[in-house]
This record gives structure tokens, C-alpha cells and sequence, in this order.
């Protein structure tokens, strides 16, 4: 197989994978299913080019086997939820920091030298200001922010120490068809159950990037042909953002609701939770560089993901 997708069955690896087998690439696939789905990538059953292993990667022979025979690795395994960090944080450093030292390791090993790597906005923390650029100091607030700055450093090490080559993207909120969870899905769900009333986490001042699928995979692409430097890093968002409030605004209007109350849910400074950020938003002024532009801003790209969730959940 040409390339590998650590988490390829999740919502932004399945999409990867659709993108790759496009451009006529073979891709191989490992995926836990802790938070992916097989449905994810149901379009590719029987498809030669695809290969679907269900592996762990805390595991390291599921590791050596993954890499076993492949050219490149995008590493998108993580468990996505930022909440969980407040509760159970040996989560985030089992799934996020354990599986990509295993990882690397078989690389290491089976001397594939090339690494794509999903990374996050959270890396940043609470910054003084927005949008911020990938030179604003690392300063993570939640364990799931924290667990990708230590895979970062890792990469690192292991692109200076063992001559691989690494591109790392630090995404803003990607949204788009097959997510299933974040603010649009918590909120549309919680609208399903009870349409008179909505409980939303934070004051409803919380300010987000959000970033289309279809976007954050151009990205992606863009920035592993044309990146020539053995270690890179890229922000990926778009160029403005939005409150909660007005994320969950289009979502009642979207489920054509009326009358609805909003029930806030602060803490500390008005985050939704421990380990929430109140401001976030990317400076992307690196990857446009190299030709990258978003085609949706943020009110578009939660738009179109506010419709494609209630199809889903109706």
C-alpha cells in the first residue's frame, strides 16, 4: 500500500481516505473503533486499494503491522473528545501519546520516514490574543491539548534523531458530514429530546474557528506535496469565527424552532468545562502561502454541518 491512515474510520480520517483513494493512491487503514465507524468508509468495501485493518495502537505489533509496506503515514488515531480530559486523562495519554510513540516507533523499525500528523488547536491554550500564529507559545490547558503537544515534541525528536520528515497541522473545529460529536452534535441532539429549551455549556461567549471537512482535507493535501522542510507546522482554520451562541442560533433555526429558552452553564470564566478554552481562532497566513485558501467561512461551514446532523439524527 502507498500510505497509511491512523484512524482512518473517524470522521476527518475516513474523509482523508475518500481524498487519497481519489487522487489514485492504495491506503491502509487501522482503526480501534473506539470512536471511528466502519459505515465511515463503507464506500470503499471491496475496493483493492483499501486495505482495513482493526488494530490499536497501544498495541506495538498492531503498530509494525501497519506500517509494514507503506510510504507515508497520516496519523489521525486520537480520541476527539476535549471533555473527557477532565475526567478520565489517562485516556488522552493512552490513545493520543502512547499510540503515536508506538507508532513512531514502527517507523522507526520498518524505516518508513514520513509523517502526517493531525494535531490540534488546543496546543495553544488560552492565547492573549486571536487569531494566533503557529509561533504563539504552547500552552495548553486541557490533558487532550497537552497530549498533542507532547506527540508534537516527539515527532520531533524523532525527525531530528532518525531523518524522517513531518508536517503538522493544527486544526481549528473541523465540522462537516459523519461528525459525531462536538458543540453542533451536542446541541442538535439536546433539541431532539427537548425543542423548548437548550442547555448550552459556557456563557455562550465562547469564541470558535470552524473549518469544513472538504477544507481541512485540501489542506492537508496541500501542505504534504509542497511542504520541502524535514519538520513543518500549519495552522488549519478559516478566517474568521463565531460565538456558541451563534452556533447554537443556526442550530434552532435549522430544526426550525421558535421560542426556544437558552439555559447557560458557566464555569470559572465562562468556558463550558474545565479545560475549555474561552477564545480560539488561527492565523493561517503559512498555509495560504502555500496556496491554501478556505472556500467556507465559519457560519457557512456550520451551516452545512447543522443540516447534514439533523438529516442524520431525524
Amino acid at each position: 500500500m502507498d500510505v497509511l491512515v491512523t484512524g482512518g474510520a473517524g470522521f476527518i480520517g475516513s474523509h482523508l481516505v475518500d481524498r487519497l483513494v481519489k487522487v489514485g493512491l492504495s491506503v491502509k487503514v487501522i482503526d480501534n473503533l473506539s470512536s471511528g465507524r466502519l459505515e465511515n468508509l463503507s464506500q470503499h468495501r471491496g475496493n483493492p486499494r483499501v486495505e482495513v485493518i482493526t488494530g490499536d495502537l497501544k498495541r506495538i505489533e498492531d503498530a509494525l503491522k501497519a506500517v509494514d509496506g507503506v510510504n507515508a503515514v497520516f496519523h489521525f488515531a486520537a480520541n476527539p473528545e476535549v471533555r473527557v480530559s477532565t475526567t478520565n486523562p489517562e485516556i488522552h495519554f493512552n490513545e493520543n501519546v502512547v499510540a503515536t510513540f508506538n507508532l513512531l516507533e514502527a517507523m522507526r523499525k520498518r524505516d518508513v520516514r514520513e509523517l502526517v500528523f493531525a494535531s490540534s488547536s488546543s496546543v495553544y491554550g488560552e492565547p492573549e490574543h486571536i487569531p494566533v500564529g503557529e509561533e504563539a507559545p504552547i500552552q495548553p490547558v486541557s490533558v487532550y491539548g497537552a497530549s498533542k503537544a507532547a506527540c508534537e515534541n516527539l515527532i520531533h525528536a524523532y525527525v531530528k534523531l532518525y531523518g524522517m520528515k513531518a508536517v503538522i497541522l493544527r486544526y481549528a473545529n473541523v465540522v462537516g458530514p459523519r461528525l459525531r460529536h462536538g458543540v453542533i452534535w451536542d446541541l442538535a441532539n439536546k433539541l431532539k429530546k427537548n425543542p423548548n429549551e437548550l442547555e448550552i455549556l459556557g456563557d455562550g461567549k465562547q469564541t470558535r474557528s470552524y473549518i469544513y471537512i472538504d477544507d481541512a482535507v485540501e489542506a492537508t493535501m496541500i501542505a504534504w506535496r509542497k511542504t520541502s522542510d524535514d519538520y513543518s507546522v500549519y495552522n488549519v482554520g478559516s478566517e474568521d469565527w463565531i460565538t456558541v451562541d451563534e452556533v447554537a442560533d443556526q442550530v434552532i433555526e435549522a430544526m426550525n424552532l421558535v421560542n426556544v429558552r437558552k439555559i447557560y452553564k458557566p464555569v470559572l470564566h465562562g468556558v463550558g468545562w474545565p479545560g475549555d478554552v474561552k477564545k480560539i481562532a488561527l492565523r493561517i497566513d503559512k498555509i495560504k502561502q502555500l496556496g491554501f485558501k478556505p472556500s467556507l467561512s465559519s457560519k457557512e461551514a456550520v451551516k452545512a454541518t447543522t443540516r447534514e446532523i439533523i438529516n442524520n439524527i431525524s
